[in-house]
């Protein structure tokens, strides 16, 4: 099956993309100037040859769009503008929202902006674990998981309602990223309401296989982040404010890393939902180098195990 390429705009979160040397001056750039953001954002996707995209985190969220184009609609009318397609939204949900009703409604606002903007997939990250030995602990068991997957029935049941469908992430240091919280939480959900967004670099992290620990979900897997890894985090790693960051060290250009990329594409080809591959590169100071060398390597990969080509 031909793929467009899509990519997490978290892609270009670092500071020196933009002349800039902190987080902090980025901060500063994206509140004084969120239209600057966007319109950068979109040259440079065109620049790469990258058609789609997954919303994140501020200023690449709904919200800001909302800001800067007026309504979904506006903000679509935008992308088709420029051959844009949004494809996805990332949504974060936390330990201390899990009541399932409360977080169904906190979502709805996002959904219905993905649904109007033509967005098909709510990817979701998991509550974040706690350093081990931590005071109060968190223990990711069984009790946790049922809340949590209680809380993804009702999100997925709203989004299907709109359209669109529900698929957790696999986040390094949640309680959604080995091999044994993949066969948890997958068992756990009703696979009518919820889906797979596996993210072969923060499964590497964990010092599981992406392949393995993916190929018995895969009737599940609507979305996939592939990003490459240079093996596994040290298992006593602070688990903080800082630990995204902490993940970037381990994170490395597609190719250069320990996934087996030709056995997962093989695998993504037989999903069903390989139409698009999302590469997530997380903030890097070259996102048009690094998508324009990803979108190749993926290519080769591609074309050497499938015979396929991309739109």
């Amino acid at each position: 099956m031909p793929t467009h390429y899509g990519v997490d705009l978290i892609t270009f979160f670092h500071p020196s993309f933009w002349g800039l040397s902190t987080d902090e001056e980025f901060e500063r750039l994206r509140n004084s100037a969120p239209e600057t953001v966007w319109s950068t954002i979109f040259d440079a996707l065109s620049e790469s040859g990258i058609s789609h995209i997954e919303m994140t985190f501020p200023p690449a969220d709904f919200t800001t769009a909302l800001q800067v184009f007026g309504s979904a609609e506006g903000f679509r009318r935008e992308l088709d503008s420029r051959n844009l397609t949004l494809k996805s939204g990332f949504y974060g949900l936390q330990g201390a929202d899990l009541d399932p009703a409360a977080a169904a409604d906190a979502v709805t606002p996002y959904l219905e902006f993905l649904a109007a903007a033509g967005g098909d997939t709510l990817v979701v990250g998991p509550p974040m674990r706690a350093t081990v030995g931590s005071t109060p602990p968190v223990f990711a068991d069984l009790g946790l998981a049922s809340r949590v997957a209680d809380a993804l029935h009702h999100i997925g049941h709203r989004s299907l309602s709109l359209g669109v469908k529900t698929a957790l992430h696999t986040e390094a240091h949640s309680i959604f990223y080995t091999a044994r919280d993949i066969q948890l939480m997958m068992t756990l959900t009703d696979p009518d309401y919820v889906f797979l967004c596996p993210d072969t670099a923060h499964i590497t992290l964990g010092d599981s296989n992406p392949v393995e620990v993916v190929e018995p979900w895969r009737n599940r897997v609507v979305i996939a982040h592939w990003k490459d890894a240079t093996g596994p985090m040290p298992a006593d790693v602070p688990i903080d404010a800082g630990i995204h960051t902490a993940h970037r060290e381990y994170m490395c250009t597609l190719g250069e890393g320990v996934v087996d990329w030709r056995s997962w594409a093989r695998l993504m080809e037989s999903t069903g939902h390989s139409d698009v591959t999302l590469l997530e590169l997380d903030a890097t100071p070259d996102p048009i180098g690094e998508m324009i060398a990803a979108r190749t390597f993926v290519e080769s990969v591609r074309a050497e195990v499938l015979g396929s080509s991309s739109n």
